[in-house]
């Protein structure tokens, strides 16, 4: 899908958002707001194709473990939902430093720093046990602690709909919106997580005959993981 086609379907979910808050202020417009809710699960969907998402991070980490189908879902849903819950805390009970902790962007650098900071360590981690380590399993508790980390960057759009919904004084729609913008990153961020799994349990396949180049492929895996990660959080850090 052409960017410029991501861009207007944002744009134009999001006037229709607008004016249907603006009629709950003026006093009514629930009906027709509620029929519109739906909408919000394809406009978080939409979004989530665009850059800032951690896809490609979520996808070398499920890449390089040893989490299963189900495992690597439940990293993606916590992904997203620390991604846009973040965005509504924020928008709650911190809007006045907002304009402190943003940048001009609607990004969060002091979290991206964090974020990316922490990521960087389980890179590291992964690293070190590629090299180190006998052959293992990642934890379920590692993985969600990934989609955790990896979602503590919020979600601007999502901190632009609470916004606004606060100045227009009716709070209940924005986060009944930035639910259903959750479920949408997280149907994105979902499909990510399986194409990623996919692949992984594809190469695995392929070299079943072959036991030491397939453990040798696994530790590289999950090595090339963890200097990616390492990457990232090194350039993020220092560079953004």
């Amino acid at each position: 899908m052409p960017w410029q086609t991501i861009i207007d379907f944002q744009r134009e979910i999001y006037l229709t958002f607008a004016g249907h808050i603006k009629a709950l202020a003026a006093g009514g417009g629930w009906l027709a707001f509620l029929a519109f809710l739906p909408m919000g699960i394809a406009f978080g969907a939409i979004h989530a194709l665009t850059p800032g998402h951690s896809k490609s991070v979520l996808a070398t980490y499920l890449a390089g473990s040893s989490l299963k189908a189900h495992r690597g879902l439940l990293v993606s849903m916590a992904l997203s939902f620390t991604h846009v819950g973040m965005a509504v805390l924020i928008a709650l009970f911190a809007l006045p430093l907002v304009s402190h902790s943003f940048g001009d962007s609607g990004s969060a650098p002091l979290l991206q720093a964090v974020s990316r900071g922490l990521l960087g360590l389980i890179g590291a981690w992964m690293l070190w046990s590629a090299l180190f380590r006998h052959a293992h399993f990642h934890s379920h508790r590692e993985g969600i602690a990934f989609g955790f980390l990896a979602g503590l960057i919020p979600c601007p759009l999502t901190l632009f709909v609470m916004t606004f919904a606060m100045l227009h004084q009716v709070i209940v729609t924005g986060i009944l919106f930035a639910l259903t913008m959750m479920l949408g990153v997280g149907i994105t961020l979902s499909a990510v997580a399986l194409l990623a799994v996919l692949f992984r349990d594809w190469l695995s396949r392929l070299l079943a005959t072959r036991p030491r180049l397939l453990a040798a492929a696994s530790k590289s895996i999950e090595a090339i993981a963890g200097i990616i990660l390492v990457g990232v959080a090194i350039h993020e850090v220092l560079f953004a």
